[in-house]
């Protein structure tokens, strides 16, 4: 008895021309929310069918991704297409979905690389490539040799410093079986995937070097850094010997340091402290350094109270709380600084940190953290600048 395939969603031209590109090893780098997902998951179910049998892999970076944007995707197009499971079955605790011609289609999970060698694998996709480890890819392509099955490397851009930026610039130059294949947002706009009106509101509200990354596919140098590996390492200088006008202080939170950054009127770091020490002992050096200068100090969670104690010994200092739309402020002023070399601060730990700091994207939103380590000396030297800014100098009439 011949088994007709399930009708499954068709895919945009754009779509179409990259994920269904002849080559054997194609790279997408692409737009968030493009389609590339949907269409390398049609694209695999194509090959698992069409090949008659043999194993089909998809990779995600971590079991849930793989399971939910993955697995429990195919799943809802296939209930939709075939809810009488004509044409293939499922097992939730293998996350396989079985057609009627024997193929299999399995989910893995790029987080342990070693647990993807050993099979032979008639085909695969690796999905949001530039959060899953070189090894991973390295397993998966071991596991397509003896068969010469197809690969489609695809995820969000992510900086120059990974290995899928990497082999797409080979893709790009024209290495042998490969492609390389860019879809933006305005690409999945054409394509009716995407509404032209929500791609402009991210433009108004998200940094220019977001938006890039995450909606035209432009990688930046260093990816998810804000200030640019280049930028960061021309502002580096001795410490200042000038007077602080401003000052930013970031209070402890368990494991954390207390910083206290000054700045001078030119915006060089001048005054740069970090402690751990009990909250009294932290109220009076904060007290001790700040004094009169005007400064803003971390009032968020535990900090509130000891906050409130150093605005009352020094008059001109004032609480800052950090939200998400605050902290996106004040670190796009200090994107800003150092991108046009307008901070100077000494090479060590806070230039280490500055490195280090990253933002993620997710639920529309952008959250700015460190990507590893602490990110104390980059908040206060953010605060510093913003209270330079509201700095003001005292004007003597002269009677």
């Amino acid at each position: 008895m011949i088994v007709s395939p399930p009708t499954l969603p068709a895919m945009y031209p754009r779509q179409f021309a990259a994920i269904c590109d002849p080559a054997r090893i194609v790279i997408i780098e692409a737009s968030t929310k493009s389609g590339k997902t949907a269409g390398c998951l049609l694209w695999l179910f194509a090959a698992a069918w069409n090949g008659r049998g043999g194993n089909y892999w998809w990779i995600a970076p971590t079991f849930h991704v793989t399971k939910t944007v993955g697995y429990m995707r195919l799943q809802t197009m296939l209930r939709q297409a075939d809810p009488a499971k004509r044409t293939w079955d499922d097992n939730d605790s293998e996350l396989c979905v079985r057609l009627a011609n024997g193929s299999r289609v399995w989910f893995k999970s790029a987080d342990n690389p070693d647990s993807l060698f050993g099979d032979d694998v008639s085909a695969a996709v690796i999905d949001e490539a530039t959060r899953c480890p070189e090894a991973a890819f390295n397993a998966v392509r071991s596991t397509l040799t003896a068969t010469r099955g197809p690969l489609r490397i695809i995820g969000n851009v992510k900086g120059r410093k990974n290995w899928v930026y990497r082999l797409a610039r080979m893709a790009e130059g024209g290495a042998p079986n490969m492609a390389y294949h860019r879809l933006t947002a305005w690409d999945a706009v054409d394509g009716g995937v995407l509404d032209a009106r929500e791609i402009e509101e991210a433009r108004a509200i998200l940094p220019d070097n977001v938006f890039r990354e995450l909606y035209l596919a432009e990688p930046t140098d260093d990816g998810s850094n804000p200030f640019g590996g280049d930028a960061i390492r021309a502002c580096v200088a001795p410490l200042s010997t000038a007077a602080p006008v401003a000052f930013g202080v970031d209070l402890a939170k368990s494991h954390d340091w207390t910083v206290c950054c000054g700045v001078d009127s030119s915006g060089a770091v001048c005054v740069l402290e970090r402690w751990q020490s009990d909250w009294g002992a932290t109220r009076e050096r904060v007290a001790r350094i700040v004094g009169n200068t005007t400064a803003y100090i971390d009032s968020t969670g535990v900090g509130d109270p000891i906050t409130e104690d150093i605005c009352r010994a020094c008059r001109n200092a004032e609480g800052f709380k950090f939200t998400n739309a605050s902290k996106q402020q004040i670190m796009e002023g200090l994107s800003a600084a150092i991108q046009s070399r307008e901070v100077r601060y000494p090479d060590g730990w806070l230039r280490a940190e500055l490195e280090s700091f990253g933002f993620r994207y997710n639920a529309g939103r952008v959250t700015y953290e460190a990507q590893s380590g602490h990110d104390d000396g980059v908040c206060a030297l953010a605060l510093a600048l913003a209270a330079r800014r509201r700095h003001k100098p005292f004007l003597f009439k002269v009677i």
